[in-house]
């Protein structure tokens, strides 16, 4: 494993439940560049059969999943352990958001490691007591219950922002339409509306075309987009086939 993964903060799913969950797991981490799973005592065993579909491709995830007999052995080779509850557990520790928690794990010295518990319940105090910080995020109070991967999705999230990933490319826009075509189409509407009587009473007949125009210049049609327009108007200019 390089330098580079090694600074990436390692998921430990602590007894999880379902397959499809660390699945869906598996899939948010590599959404985001992790690739380091740990299981704690899963449930229904591992591998799970379930996995694998809900992963959507995120193999490499699953495949290098290691099991752990105990939450301590999982994070063992860690220095930096965070615990995500929503809850008081009787332990005193700093909280963080997982903002501040990737600030900290690109920085620190040693690897890594977020904890998320069970799917039902949550971390148990034991696990909790492991982790040198509570990892948290400001959530409605009277609904704080969010699935397995929903939150490791925002940790992951959080920690892609501190390892330069490339914003999908955006669609190549065209330029806005040259002031001929656009001025082009405004006239062919305004001869369309001038004999229906748009613009009357002729002492707002000005204001009224100053107002057409501007409607028509704000959105910055690009030549593909003033044709499609012009091509409207004429279809409706034309006298219906019987």
């Amino acid at each position: 494993m390089n330098e580079g993964e090694t600074r990436k903060p390692i998921i430990v799913l602590v007894r999880p439940q379902l397959g499809e969950n660390i699945g869906k797991a598996a899939r948010a981490m590599l959404n985001f560049g992790l690739t380091e799973m740990r299981l704690v005592e899963p449930r229904d065993g591992w591998p799970n059969p379930s996995a694998g579909p809900a992963a959507s491709g995120a193999d490499i995830v699953l495949n290098r999943a290691q099991v752990y007999a105990s939450t301590a052995d999982a994070v063992a080779d860690c220095a930096h352990v965070y615990a995500t509850t929503v809850r008081k557990r009787g332990v005193t520790k700093p909280v963080v958001t997982p903002a501040e928690a990737s600030s900290e794990i690109a920085a620190a010295q040693g690897r890594s490691a977020i904890l998320f518990g069970p799917e039902r319940s949550g971390l148990e105090t034991e696990d909790v007591a492991l982790a040198r910080a509570i990892l948290t995020v400001p959530i409605n109070p009277e609904f704080g219950s969010l699935n397995l991967a929903q939150a490791v999705i925002l940790c992951a999230y959080e920690c892609s922002k501190h390892e330069g990933l490339v914003q999908p490319t955006q669609e190549d826009l065209l330029p806005p339409a040259p002031q001929e075509e656009l001025d082009g189409l405004i006239a062919h509407l305004e001869s369309m509306l001038e004999p229906k009587g748009y613009f009357r009473p002729e002492a707002r007949a000005e204001a009224t075309r100053r107002t057409l125009r501007g409607v028509l210049t704000k959105p910055a049609w690009n030549h593909l987009e003033v044709r499609t327009l012009r091509g409207v108007l004429s279809s409706l200019q034309r006298e219906p086939r019987l």
